[in-house]
């Protein structure tokens, strides 16, 4: 089977290409190279610069023939979807708009999207569920939500099956080492953890250590990358047997609070992290955490690799490289 990856020169693209094709999937990447680099290429994947803002770019491709798309492409900062909700609308509603008429004409489906838990917003119970309440708090959980509801729309009116796979904080690589970029400009905890560890940046901050938790400090939910992966070739399968549009939520069930996440990344590194206590972030949750139960029963999902020493120690291989000797 043939699939078409859109986004997947990205950190998280760059993995779900290597399940497929690890899966023996035939994978083109379609790919503009803002935020997606080169060296997250494989030489047994075919490769199309372009972009999703130009529908001739996606016609062109898509006209190929593939089985299935899993749609990747975005912009994913929060912070900045909240300074230039213009750009986020262009690029994540917009761009998508343009990936699903053109996949229509061409009776291009399932369509995998990759959504995020920023669609529920602060969480009213844990483990969050896909039932939650879903109030995006930020512009770029509302493109995400407008996306979903999209899809459903086009499932809806012209049959085009779709997956939204809605994970929480994605962490560490490859543990084979085979992606070679670092994701650039990263605002997750892990790897900047992992730039102070490699000298880097000069030291960490914490934000708050009050919190209502067993240690003070915000306990998240993290999933390692390549599991998301398989995530993703699962929820296609699962379309390509069953003809049936599905939302899932990916997480670990299992809630990491910073400062376990940091003294885990000294021992592992041998390295003193620097870090500084300040102030609570306005919007913080104290605490956030995924229920996985759909995806485990319905595809049969379990993370093989979100237990915290292997999301450190896979990106602790990927930032080593530049500690001084």
């Amino acid at each position: 089977m043939r699939i078409l990856v859109i986004g997947g020169a990205g950190y998280i693209g760059s993995h779900v290409v290597r399940a497929f094709l690890d899966r023996g999937y035939g994978v083109t990447v379609f790919d503009n190279l803002q935020t997606g680099l080169r060296e997250n290429l494989f030489s047994d994947a075919r490769f199309v610069h372009g972009d999703i803002s130009h529908p001739e770019q996606l016609r062109e491709v898509m006209a190929g023939g593939y089985d299935g798309c899993v749609h990747l492409a975005g912009l994913k900062a929060a912070g900045q979807s909240m300074l230039n909700p213009a750009e986020y609308a262009k690029t994540n509603i917009a761009g998508t708009i343009n990936i699903l008429n053109q996949a229509a004409e061409v009776r291009l489906s399932p369509i995998i999207f990759s959504s995020s838990a920023a669609v529920y917003g602060s969480p009213r119970y844990l483990p969050m569920d896909e039932g939650h309440p879903r109030e995006p708090e930020n512009f770029y959980g509302f493109t995400k939500l407008e996306i979903e509801r999209l899809l459903g729309w086009y499932d809806q009116l012209k049959g085009m099956r779709f997956a939204a796979i809605r994970y929480f904080n994605a962490a560490g690589y490859d543990v084979e080492g085979r992606i070679k970029g670092l994701e650039l400009n990263p605002e997750n905890l892990l790897p900047i953890v992992m730039e102070v560890a490699a000298g880097l940046r000069p030291k960490l901050s914490i934000y708050g250590t009050d919190y209502p938790t067993r240690d003070g400090s915000c306990i998240r939910d993290y999933v390692h990358v390549t599991d998301l992966a398989e995530a993703h070739v699962a929820a296609f399968e699962y379309i390509q047997q069953h003809n049936k549009s599905l939302t899932v939520n990916l997480g670990s069930q299992t809630g990491v609070s910073v400062l376990e996440m940091v003294q885990r990344a000294r021992v592992i590194t041998g390295r003193a992290i620097e870090a500084e206590v300040t102030a609570r972030r306005a919007g913080d949750p104290s605490e956030l955490v995924a229920s996985s139960g759909h995806a485990r029963e319905i595809l049969g999902w379990e993370p093989k690799y979100s237990d915290v020493d292997t999301l450190v120690s896979s990106t602790w291989k990927m930032y080593e490289k530049f500690v001084n000797p």
